[in-house]
């Protein structure tokens, strides 16, 4: 009965003191007149990825979406570098962090689908880390896209559960 007491206490405990990953999106374009017809909106935070962070725990982190690109009257191919911008706070708490990045373009029926190269195969899988930031995508205009996490897994170190911390991810947009 003791151990059964003490198990239902550990698992009330930890998910108490588990910080929600709410990764915060923000993004531009970088005010060049050829670009000036490409919108960056960042996702509301009830689609974003998530992941219950434990201190000395090995989790994953669940699909989301972090920004929406309305190039559809911009006919100039892009760049888009996404950015992990608060990796040397990530480090205090996080052993790795990996994460599974996708483009999907939006289709004529509204659709999303997954973006291909011109000969039409799916690109292969790109990650994102806290060592590796940025990835970078290029990608024709005239379209809309949103960019995504489709998976991910991280270690946390041991830290105290009054920390909160999340990811923040920058999209930063130019013309190719």
């Amino acid at each position: 009965m003791r151990k059964i007491f003490l198990f239902i206490l550990i698992i009330v405990a930890t998910t108490l003191v588990a910080s929600w990953l709410i990764p915060v999106a923000y993004g531009q374009t970088n005010g060049d007149t050829e670009q000036a017809d490409v919108y960056v909106e960042a996702a509301p935070p009830e689609t974003a990825p998530t992941a219950s962070f434990f201190g000395n725990a090995i989790g994953e982190v669940t699909a989301g979406d972090l920004f929406y690109i309305n190039a559809i009257s911009s006919p100039a191919d892009m760049s888009l570098n996404l950015h992990i911008t608060n990796s040397g706070e990530l480090i205090h708490y996080l052993r790795y962090l990996i994460l599974k990045v996708a483009v999907y373009v939006e289709d004529a029926d509204g659709q999303w689908q997954k973006i291909t190269s011109q000969d039409g195969i799916v690109l292969p899988d790109t990650y994102i880390t806290m060592q590796n930031s940025p990835v970078t995508f290029i990608l024709p205009g005239l379209a809309r896209y949103k960019v995504t996490i489709e998976s991910g897994s991280y270690h946390s170190l041991p830290f105290p559960s009054d920390n909160g911390f999340a990811p923040l991810f920058y999209l930063d947009v130019k013309p190719v």
